[in-house]
């Protein structure tokens, strides 16, 4: 069984979005019409019955989306970087010293100087994912590249010293 998703129209309320896991649990969202929202965590035994509901603002459900995206893409890269062999994914904290610092990310040329790939930032606890040359650099980012071993510690190289 593969995920599912539900959408539930309740009239006078919203809706409900429904993820049934491959487990078989109900996590649900009911998003209201005046723009509140809940998430639902439904009774293992009985699939109808809601054990519980947790009413969220915009800023906990944005926070919510996030670290479970972050979460998701880090599997995701972890888990191919696992089915092939050579190549690897890290996590690089950009030096507070970094010539790099406060730069696009362009100015790195990363890629062509390392032959490792630059897929993500990480920067306040929010996935950047797929940054473009123009993202900019900033203080506590940590990179998510990819690449041989090699590659990868060009990457830290370059970051932390700058072109050779």
């Amino acid at each position: 069984m593969g995920i599912r998703i539900e959408k539930v129209d309740l009239p006078g309320i919203g809706f409900r979005h429904d993820l049934v896991t491959e487990g078989g649990r109900r996590i649900s969202v009911v998003s209201h019409r005046d723009g509140e929202r809940d998430l639902g965590v439904f009774d293992e035994d009985d699939p109808d019955a809601c054990r519980d509901s947790i009413p969220l603002s915009d800023d906990e459900a944005a926070a919510l989306a996030d670290v479970l995206g972050a979460s998701v893409m880090m599997s995701r890269l972890t888990s191919l970087s696992d089915e092939t062999a050579g190549l690897f994914t890290e996590q690089i904290a950009l030096p507070t010293d970094s010539p790099f610092l406060n730069h696009p990310l362009g100015d790195t040329k990363a890629r062509t100087r390392t032959h490792a790939s630059i897929v993500a930032i990480v920067r306040d606890g929010q996935l950047i994912p797929s940054p473009t040359p123009a993202d900019v650099l900033r203080a506590g980012d940590v990179i998510v590249a990819v690449g041989t071993r090699k590659g990868l510690d060009g990457v830290a190289r370059l970051l932390a010293h700058g072109p050779d």
